[in-house]
C-alpha cells in the first residue's frame, strides 16, 4: 500500500474527529487556540496509537487467518465505513471539558484500532502509517475547530458520510486487488 492510500485512510479515519471538533467548537464559540490545540493533539495521538495496538494484535492472529486476510481487511473497512455513515445520522451531545476530550479521543479512535488489524494482514509499515494517521488527524481536527466556529452546522454530518465512503472504497480496492491481481500501471 502506498503513501497516498494511507493518507486517504487517515482522512477517512479523521472524519469522526473532525466532526467532533466542529461540534465542540460550535458549542463553545469562545474556544481558545490552546484548547483547540489540546483537542487536536489528543485526537491525533489516539488516532496514531490505536492502529499500532491493532497491528500488533493482528500480527498475533496472522498465522491463524493468513488465507483470509484480504477478506478480513475488506470487512473491517466496510464495517468501519458503514458505521461512520450510520453514526452521521445520530444526534450527539457535545461537552467541552478535558475528561470529555479524552473520552471522545478514545471513542473516535476505535475505528483506527480496526484499521490497525487490517494493516497487519496487509503487512503495512505500521509506524510510518501511524505517524501519517496521527498527523493528518491533528491537522484535520485543528481545522475542524476553526471551521466549527465559522460554519459548523452546515457540514458536520456530511464529513462523517464522506469519511465512511472513503473507507468503504478502500476496502473494495483491497478486495479487488487481491481477487484480480492485474496491475495496469
Amino acid at each position: 500500500m502506498d503513501y497516498w492510500m494511507i493518507i486517504f485512510i487517515a482522512i477517512g479515519l479523521a472524519a469522526d474527529a473532525f466532526a467532533v471538533s466542529v461540534a465542540r467548537s460550535m458549542a463553545n464559540k469562545r474556544a481558545r487556540i490552546r484548547s483547540s490545540l489540546v483537542m487536536a493533539a489528543s485526537f491525533g495521538f489516539f488516532q496514531g496509537m490505536m492502529p499500532v495496538l491493532g497491528y500488533y494484535l493482528g500480527m498475533i492472529l496472522l498465522s491463524f487467518v493468513s488465507s483470509l486476510d484480504h477478506w478480513i481487511a475488506f470487512f473491517l473497512l466496510i464495517f468501519v465505513g458503514g458505521k461512520m455513515i450510520y453514526e452521521s445520522k445520530m444526534v450527539k451531545e457535545e461537552e467541552t471539558d478535558q475528561k470529555t476530550i479524552l473520552i471522545l479521543s478514545i471513542a473516535t479512535s476505535i475505528d483506527a484500532f480496526a484499521i490497525g488489524l487490517s494493516f497487519s494482514f496487509l503487512k503495512i509499515m505500521i509506524f510510518e502509517a501511524a505517524v501519517i494517521i496521527g498527523f493528518v488527524t491533528f491537522v484535520i481536527s485543528l481545522s475542524g475547530c476553526y471551521i466549527g466556529r465559522k460554519f459548523g452546522g452546515i457540514i458536520k454530518n456530511k464529513v462523517e458520510i464522506g469519511g465512511g465512503i472513503i473507507l468503504i472504497l478502500i476496502g473494495l480496492k483491497i478486495l479487488v486487488d487481491h481477487l484480480f491481481p492485474v496491475n495496469f500501471l
